[in-house]
Parts: C-alpha cells; structure tokens; sequence
C-alpha cells in the first residue's frame, strides 16, 4: 500500500480540531459546541451535494442566531482555519525535512544544490557562478497594509503552536511527555480562544512598525544564518569555495513608518522614531546572542592582537564581548531617550554604536584570534553566525524607504517657487518644469534653500513634505534606503524630489525611485526614463544603476490582471531597452500584494517570468500584510523563502529564458486589449456598478474596522479611481466572488476559442513561462472563488435593481471557470495542482459559515451603523475569511 505523505498532516488537524471543540464544550457550554458541530455538518454536506437549498437552509440556521450566539460561532470557524494554517505550514517544514532526509531522493526543486547543478549542467562554469553569487543584490521590503487583521499577541501564541507540533513529532517521546505536550496545547488553544481578537484603537504607524519588527526577532534572526550555512554547504560541495562572510545576497527593507502616500499619521516625526525602534530591536538582538556568545568563549588565551585589546590574558574573549556588550546596552538606552524626544546623555553618546564596523571590528578581532590559534572550528560556530547577521541586518536591521505621491511634491515646488518669486510652478509645462529643475541641481537649491529655515507661513500639507526632506538629514543614512515617489509619470516628478533634497542640504541624498503605477504610465515609463538619462549629469548622480518600481495594485485596479501583467511585463522590456542604450543598469522593485489581483503568487514562479535580461543579479520587492507571516512566519519557511528567492534570482540571471515568439506576443496582446475593455466596461463603465459594489461588499465597513493605520482612500470621495488597490481587492476577496483577478479572463479567452486560438494558448502554457505562471494563478483564483457564496451576499443586500449585475458577474466567472479547464484539460480549476486543490476543499466548508454570519452582521449593521459589538464581531468574521483565503495582503 503506497504511503500517503500527509497522513500526518489530517492527523494534526483532527487533533488541533478536537482541542478546540474541547475548549468550546467547557468554555461556551454544550449548547453551542452542538450548535458550532451542526453548522459544521450542514456546510459540509452543502459542499460535497453541491446543494443551493442546502446553503440557503445554511443561512437560514445562522441567521437566526442572536448576536451573542453569532459571536462564538464564527470565532470558532475562524479559530479552526487558523489552527490549519497552522498545521499546514508545519507540515511544509515536516515534508522538507524528511524529503531532504531521504539519501535516495534528488535536490529539492529550487534548492541551492538542485540549481547549482542545473546552471552547471548548462554550461554555466564554476567561476561564474561564485561571480555572479558575490554579486548578487536581492531586497524584500515589508509593508504594512490593511489586510493584517491578526494582533502580535495571537502570533506569538501561533508560533507557540507550531513549535508544540514540531516537538511532537519526535519518536523518542516518552508517554508522559507525549501528555504534557497535548496539556501544552490545550492551554495555547484555551489562551487563544480567551483572548480579544479585536484591537478597539486604530493601530497607530508605529504600532504597524513594532508589528513588523515581531519576524525579526521570531524567525528572520535565526532563519537568516541557517540559511546561508545552507548556502555555504552547497557552494563549497559545487565549487570547492566558500561563501565570505561579507556576502549576504538578501537584506531587509521595510515602509512602516516611511510610507506617507496617503496617510497623514505618518507624520516627520513618526519616520524617525520608526527608525530608532528598528535600531532598538537590533542592540536588544546582538545583546542576547552576544551575552551566550560571549559564555562560551571560555578561552584562556587569545592572540597577541586580541590579549592587547583585551589589556589580559585570562579570557581575552570574554572581555572584548564584554566591552560590547556595554555598548550595545548604552545604544538602547540612548535610543529609548530618543524615543521619549530627549537626547541621549552625554554618557550614552560615546558608547552608542553608531557605525557598523563598531560592532563588526570587535567580532572579526575575535575570528582572526580563533584562526590564528588553532581554534578555526570554534569560529565556524556561533560566532560565524553573529558576523554573518551584521553583513545582514548591520546596526539598523531594515532599511526605511520614504514614499509620497508625486502630487504633494508639485505642490511643495509650487509654494517655493511663489516664495522666491518666480510664479506657480503647478502652472508651467514639462518643459519648463525641467529647465527650472535642471538649473536649481546645477545650483545645489541654494535658490530655495532659505525657504526652508522658515516653514510656519506654508499651509500644512507643504510643510509636512518639506519637513519630511529635513528629517530625512537628521537620520543616520544607514537607516534610509530609497525615496519612492508614487504615481510617477513625467521626468519632472524625479527631479522635484533631487532639487528638494539639495535644498534641505542632505548630505547623503537617498536615491529617487519612480514608481509607475497605472496602466498607462507603465506604457509611457521608458520615455520618461529616456527623458531623465539624456540629462546632463544625470548618469553620474545615479551612479550609472536607476531603480525603478513596478506598480502592480493599481495597474491591475486600472485595467484589470491580464492587461496589467502584459502591460508590466512590456514595461520592463522597454525600460531595460533605454537603460542599455543609454550603458545604465536597471533594478526593478516589484510593489506586489498577496492577491493575484494585486501582483501576487509564488515568488520562485514570479521571478522565473520577468522578461529576459530584466533580472541582471538584482530585484527588490514587497512583502505585504500577511503574506510577511505565510513567508517568515515560521523558521524553516523563512529559510526556503530566502532560498527560493536567491536560486530564482541566480538562475534568471545566468539562464535568462528567450524571449517571446512574435506570434505569441500578438496573441498575448490581443487577449490583453479584450480583456481589458471588459474589465472597463465593468467596472468604469457600468451604471450602478459602484453602487453594487459598496452593496455587495463589506467595503464601506472595512473603513470603520480598527485594523490598519492608512485611510482605505487617496481622496475622501471619489468613485473605484479613488479606493486604493488594497481595500478594492480585500472587499471582493471577503465576498468569496475575487473579482478583480479574473474579470476580463472570460472575455478574452471566449474570443480566443472563437478565433481557433487554444491549441495555441496551449503551446503559450507549456513553452512562455510569462503565460504559465499568469494562467496558473488565474486558475488558483478560479479554484478559490465561490460564486454561490457570492449570490448570498446578493440575495441578502443588494437591492433588487443591482442584483443584475451580480448575476451577470457570476455567469461570466462561471464562464471563466469552464474555459480554462478546457484550456487546460482539465476538470476543475486547480486539478493539476492536488494539495492545493485538497486545501481549498478542506477549507471551504469552514469558511462557507463565516460569510453567512458576516453576511447577517452587515444587514444589522447597515441599520445599525455606530453599534461597536456588530463591528467587533464583523472583525472577526473578517479575520476569519482572510484565513480561510490564505493570501489576501
């Protein structure tokens, strides 16, 4: 009989399943348990009959109940789709291991050892691989979105969880051992069924700032060194060398705290208080590891180099630490002081590590003694590990960007420019713009730099930028990574931000960062950057490299998915194309989400479908909302997160993949431009349409819910235009119905079959990788969408004259979903794909009885619209949904 490799896994979740109907039954009482179990029954049964009345008999049941019944139901199906979770993400882990176990199993897919020997099967050689490993340059930037409903203290309590299934899985456990863990268990499930969900302030910027920093001191510290001894082992066993310890190909970025588009609470005194919390975090890290570092150095005698630092001979180690040690201490105090708005006392500035090489010195010092005394085994140890953190993380742990909206600068200019007398900057053409800009470079702001000793005059939303520019000098440099400017259009709107920093007199001015975002700025973006390369000087002021960032939320919200990714994929094409041209190397950072409709999907896949010659050794990209805990959450993901994305990197930028055959390029372009009028026709063209949609979805509500700092809207009014990505696609995710990361597929696909296309689409799946991975992920949208679920939004509160529209989105995604398995050869979505297809179903009839009980909630609400326990239970169904979804950042 053939072993099923996820016994185990349906064996953690009946176990986790059980605790928590234990919990229920001596918490809530029988009544409910029995209540929860037959809702769980008849979900069940509506889901493998396939059954409309047993779905309506379904809300019927739950819509009866009175709130403080609703409450714990839904809590109880939220709370089992996150123990899941859970048990999924360690049986990642459990599978690893024990695949890399098998001596008879070959390299995992993606695995260092499995692409170092694919790239030399290819003819790539030893000496270029090390070359291009050196030289590699890979940064994830963490931000902080809306869709992350989950408070720190319920992470903690997950993590807790996992590492107790993770302990059961030993063999040598004796009986009473095996109790104790099971007692374990259930106290994290009772604490987790007794603790508030429910955050009742607005979490404010720095909130977000300590929630990202929580992954850095749960998993990323230890997952980071593991990973590159993993990375160390593989290259010594291909090349024969070993990795320095100066190389470390990925390293950490973040916005909490420096994104500013459209969120006044991040205000310049918020940016740099999120950069000392992230300073804080590191000294507190290099303090715990260094204080065991320093207990095991025992040794008695050192090199001469080192006993002469040391002033001794007895356990030089220990007192080289030991200084440190004191410093590192001294910085957070004096940090802490910072965070108070006071300055560190005399005392704490002198010893406050304020550069890198302080902490790095000390630590090299200790490594070239253990080399030099016979002692090399004992260097490769922890202390290797802690050398290696500081090439990572350095002093300041993440690198903060600073973003704001390309508008807030012209608007800036516009007031200094009337302040010196030179007339209304917003009235000018680009041309002059540019001519205006060019000679203030040339003459390093000093035209406009007095304006900046005096800001009281400017209206408020001058002054902010401005004191942003000055807050920016004030910062350790090693703090700050880029200045992104959102919804970049025009070569002007780059060169307001070089002119702003000069006249704010910063020395170390951050590197300026357009970011295309809408469709139609992506098509434009090589001429604007062909505009700013032909500028004197300008090469050299980027220092020949110009990074650009790829918005992938709002193209996608503009156009919809299709459109958008063949937009962004022609985008950097024509970018790479000018910066060539002008001998300019390009880095792209990829603004991505976790949906499909906002860019998002496996890294490894992403990566592999960039345009030729797109990947040259560098990419930045975002990790946003939740996806940061699905990634990094646990150690062992974080570790195959890091190396997925380093193999990926590598191979596209040795193995850059051909580009597209002419004939698919026309095809893809016509499925494009379908898809495309569709989604408009829809979405900007449609009477009525916004009205379902604020009707249909939990939108308007999503802005009263406590889970994010940043307004869910650039403008308070506005239609779709104005709603940003995040809260567009949350809102139709919560609905089950995912439009935006299918609309326009059924279109287009339907005019492909008529034209006599699919044998050729089929081809495009095996052969582009561009459009497998595009297909592959519409068919994961398709196998997650529940168009019954949808209607029942319908049904309950749309008004009769909208409930049109949401028949006639169902039938299209009905359509959609029929094609592509045509397309696919397939008999339902995600068929290709078994443990995916198996999580979704086991799934579903868990979140099924979470949107009926929003759905109820939001009918109370919208009559009762100030009632905070309505809002507080509709949270949790929120959070409830977004776990059953998985990827909803």
């Amino acid at each position: 009989m053939k072993h099923d490799p996820h016994l185990p896994l349906r064996a953690d979740i009946r176990l986790l399943g059980r605790l928590l109907g234990e919990t229920l039954r001596s918490q809530e009482g029988t009544a409910l348990f029995e209540t929860v179990e037959r809702v769980r029954a008849l979900s069940k049964r509506a889901r493998e009959k396939d059954g409309a009345t047993l779905l309506t008999e379904l809300g019927q049941e739950l819509e009866g109940l009175a709130l403080p019944d609703a409450l714990p139901v839904a809590r109880a199906f939220a709370h089992f789709l996150t123990l899941a979770n859970i048990a999924e993400q360690h049986h990642r882990i459990r599978r690893r291991r024990a695949y890399r176990s098998d001596p008879q199993a070959p390299p995992q897919r993606g695995s260092f050892d499995e692409s170092f020997a694919r790239l030399l099967a290819a003819g790539v050689s030893s000496e270029e691989l090390l070359r291009r490993v050196g030289t590699l340059k890979i940064e994830l930037v963490f931000t902080a979105h809306p869709t992350e409903v989950v408070r720190r203290t319920l992470r903690r309590s997950q993590g807790r969880i996992a590492a107790l299934l993770e302990q059961r899985d030993r063999q040598d456990l004796l009986p009473e051992e095996r109790v104790s863990l099971l007692d374990a268990l259930r106290r994290e499930i009772l604490t987790m069924w007794r603790t508030h969900e429910v955050q009742h302030q607005q979490p404010t910027p720095l909130d977000e700032v300590k929630q990202g920093l929580v992954v850095f001191e749960q998993t990323l510290w230890e997952a980071v060194p593991t990973w590159l001894r993993t990375f160390d082992r593989a290259l010594e066993r291909t090349t024969g060398e070993r990795l320095s310890v100066e190389t470390v190909p990925i390293r950490f970025g973040s916005w909490m705290g420096g994104d500013r588009d459209g969120n006044p609470h991040v205000t310049p005194s918020i940016t740099p208080k999120a950069c000392w919390l992230a300073r804080w975090m590191a000294a507190d890290l290099y303090r715990r590891e260094l204080g065991i570092l320093r207990s095991e150095l025992s040794l008695a005698r050192g090199s001469r180099e080192l006993e002469a630092r040391a002033g001794t001979t007895r356990e030089p180690y220990r007192v080289v630490l030991g200084e440190l040690l004191v410093r590192l201490r001294a910085t957070q105090e004096g940090i802490e002081r910072l965070l108070k708005d006071d300055s560190p006392t005399p005392e704490h500035a002198s010893r406050m590590l304020w550069n890198e090489v302080d902490l790095r010195e000390p630590l090299d010092l200790c490594h070239r003694s253990l080399q030099e005394t016979g002692a090399g085994l004992v260097a490769d140890g922890r202390l290797l590990d802690v050398r290696r953190r500081v090439a990572c993380f350095g002093l300041t742990l993440v690198q903060l960007d600073v973003r704001q909206e390309s508008t807030r600068h012209a608007e800036a200019l516009d007031a200094l420019t009337l302040r010196i007398g030179r007339g209304s900057y917003l009235s000018w053409t680009e041309s002059q713009r540019q001519d205006f800009l060019v000679e203030q470079i040339a003459r390093d702001g000093d035209e406009l730099e007095p304006c900046f000793r005096d800001l009281d005059s400017f209206s408020d939303e001058v002054r902010d930028v401005l004191e942003t520019f000055l807050v920016i000098e004030r910062i350790p440099s090693a703090s700050l990574g880029a200045y992104v400017i959102s919804m970049a259009s025009r070569p002007s709107d780059v060169l307001c931000v070089e002119v702003l920093q000069r006249a704010a007199r910063i020395s170390r001015p951050l590197r300026v960062v357009p970011l295309f975002e809408t469709v139609g700025d992506l098509a434009s973006s090589d001429e604007c950057c062909r505009a700013l390369f032909a500028l004197p000087g300008y090469r050299e002021r980027i220092g020949g490299r110009q990074e650009v960032m790829l918005g992938y939320s709002d193209s996608a919200k503009d156009g919809g998915r299709l459109a958008a990714a063949w937009e962004l994929f022609q985008a950097q094409e024509r970018l790479v194309t000018a910066a060539h041209e002008s001998s300019i190397a390009v880095t792209f950072f990829h603004g991505r989400g976790g949906t499909v409709g906002r860019g998002g999907g496996p890294l490894h896949l992403a990566i592999q479908s960039q345009p030729p010659g797109s990947i040259d050794g560098t990419l930045r990209v975002t990790e946003q909302g939740e996806m940061i805990h699905a990634k990094f959450g646990l150690p062992g993901i974080a570790v195959r997160t890091l190396e997925v994305a380093t193999t990926a990197v590598l191979e596209a930028t040795l193995r850059p993949g051909a580009p597209p055959e002419a004939d698919w390029r026309a095809r893809m372009q016509a499925i494009a431009d379908t898809s495309r009028r569709a989604y408009r026709k829809v979405v900007y063209e449609t009477p009525d349409f916004l009205d379902y949609f604020r009707a249909a979805t939990p939108e308007q509500e999503l802005s009263s819910l406590k889970i994010g700092s940043r307004p869910a809207r650039r403008r308070a009014s506005g239609g779709v235009e104005t709603l940003r990505a995040i809260p567009w696609v949350f809102a139709w995710m919560q609905t089950r119905l995912l439009l935006p990361s299918w609309l326009g597929v059924t279109e287009a696909l339907e005019e492909a079959r008529a034209a006599g296309a699919f044998d050729d689409l089929r081809a495009m799946v095996q052969r582009w990788p561009f459009f497998r991975s595009t297909f592959d992920l519409v068919d994961m949208v398709l196998a997650k969408a529940s168009p019954r679920i949808a209607a029942q939004y319908d049904a309950r509160l749309v008004e009769p004259v909208g409930q049109a529209i949401g028949r006639d989105l169902r039938g299209r995604l009905e359509r959609a979903i029929r094609l592509m398995c045509e397309l696919l050869g397939c008999e339902r979505p995600l068929a290709n794909n078994p443990v995916l297809r198996r999580s979704i179903d086991v799934r579903n009839p868990y979140v099924d009885p979470i949107n009926l009980v929003q759905i109820e909630l939001l009918r109370r609400l919208r009559a009762e619209p100030d009632n905070e326990d309505l809002l507080d239970t509709l949270l949790i169904t929120v959070n409830g949904v977004a776990a059953g979804m998985r990827n909803t950042g």
